[in-house]
């Protein structure tokens, strides 16, 4: 998963810095940032432009206000004087979205730049200085900052030492393609409604064999899309034996046969 030992810089470049304030304050990211793994420094755009004026009418009578190129590049360029390194990021619309697969990459990164879009977008020249382009999915929010507190905090939790369980990341959705099983706390029967007596056992090898197959049973059922090419056999089986829509009591017999001795 990486060298996670460093610490991950974040700069925000906002025409609301007020938004970052509160949220970085509480959860994972508070914790990632007193543990020294995580920074985060938010900039006001308008600090670098003349008169706080960072928009403009678009060209070719174009509906909407632009945030203009040379307020973002010097904000930039303020960024580069300090850092050894940048990757920069804007959000887009028609951006890659983010998903579990890019958070792991960008904890990878040094410094990471995220450029909030505003009104119409950004001026397409800013672009030249941009790796990447995100966005959370195919609908429209009035700015970036809801995508970029996405980013903080998706990479946060994955940096060493965050989660006061290091397992945890291990079992979430996603991280190996398929989504993560359902879970249960007390009471154990709620209205009628029962917690799976596999959860009650104490037996960690079949509850591991009922997490797998729930992983593959909800990943079928809700995003067929994220099933991995490459499973294992047991993997195999349970997609087999969910398709033909058994359960897991179906499951469990199968599965054991499977097991080392």
């Amino acid at each position: 998963m990486g060298n996670f030992q460093k610490k991950l810089k974040f700069y925000i470049i906002t025409i609301f810095p007020q938004i970052f304030n509160c949220y970085l304050q509480f959860g994972i990211v508070s914790k990632a940032i007193k543990l020294k793994k995580l920074e985060v420094n938010v900039l006001n755009l308008r600090d670098f432009a003349p008169k706080g004026k960072v928009d403009d009418e678009a060209f070719g009578g174009i509906s909407g206000m632009v945030l203009k190129v040379e307020p973002l590049y010097k904000a930039l360029e303020f960024i580069k004087g300090k850092e050894k390194e940048t990757f920069v990021i804007t959000t887009e619309a028609y951006g890659r979205k983010i998903d579990q697969k890019l958070l792991l990459e960008l904890t990878e990164k040094e410094c990471i730049c995220v450029f909030c879009g505003r009104y119409r977008g950004i001026d397409e020249r800013f672009n030249e200085f941009v790796d990447l382009r995100v966005s959370l999915g195919d609908f429209i929010l009035s700015g970036g900052e809801i995508p970029a507190l996405a980013l903080v905090e998706g990479t946060a939790r994955l940096l060493e030492g965050v989660l006061s369980d290091e397992r945890s990341k291990e079992e979430d959705s996603f991280f190996k393609g398929w989504v993560s099983y359902p879970v249960y706390t007390r009471p154990a029967n709620f209205k009628g409604l029962e917690v799976p007596k596999v959860l009650l056992s104490g037996n960690h090898k079949l509850i591991e064999l009922w997490k797998t197959f729930m992983r593959v049973k909800r990943t079928y059922q809700y995003r067929r899309e994220l099933i991995p090419e490459k499973l294992s056999k047991l993997e195999e089986l349970a997609l087999k034996l969910v398709k033909e829509g058994k359960d897991f009591e179906d499951f469990l017999p199968l599965a054991q046969k499977l097991l080392p001795d």
